[in-house]
């Protein structure tokens, strides 16, 4: 599967607080480039998550989440999200531009060429992974500029 071009996206999703009283929540992000469109009436798009994964767990119980399609030139976010033992994602998203979702809470990363906001309709098990099928509640093109980053034969990849 190496050998199929994919889009890469960061898909986001905001953690409520366990007590109402203390912090506001967690921002949550994770890599992913199996990420597709499935269906236009109603919208409806799919991701998979590696079943037993913090965003994996986390869309279990929290029914709304938002992607940023990542652009060429951001290559470093993508490789940042997709880290194994990685640091805490509020470290992660410190230097990063983004707005939070009015629909989802979630974070939509500055710079990327579409973001997309979803409520999960359904969770497919599928081997070691989930699919989250989410319907959009919204969708923008924040910005024009730059190709889409690709992942190819195991690195990101621009096009041309």
């Amino acid at each position: 599967m190496s050998r199929l071009a994919a889009g890469v996206v960061l898909v986001t999703a905001h953690e409520p607080a366990l007590d109402p009283e203390g912090p506001g929540g967690e921002d949550v992000g994770m890599t992913a480039t199996a990420f597709l469109s499935v269906s236009l009436d109603p919208p409806l798009v799919l991701v998979s998550l590696r079943e037993g994964s913090r965003m994996d767990d986390l869309l279990d119980e929290q029914p709304v989440w938002a992607v940023s399609v990542l652009s060429e030139s951001q290559r470093h976010i993508a490789g940042r999200f997709a880290m194994k033992g990685r640091i805490s994602d509020r470290l992660l998203f410190e230097d990063i531009p983004y707005v939070r979702g009015e629909a989802s809470g979630a974070l939509l990363v500055g710079g990327a060429l579409a973001t997309l906001e979803c409520r999960t309709e359904q969770r497919v098990a599928a081997g070691d992974h989930t699919l989250a099928i989410g319907r959009v509640l919204t969708a923008s093109v924040p910005s024009g500029d730059g190709g889409p980053l690709l992942h190819f034969k195991g690195r990101y990849r621009q096009l041309g």
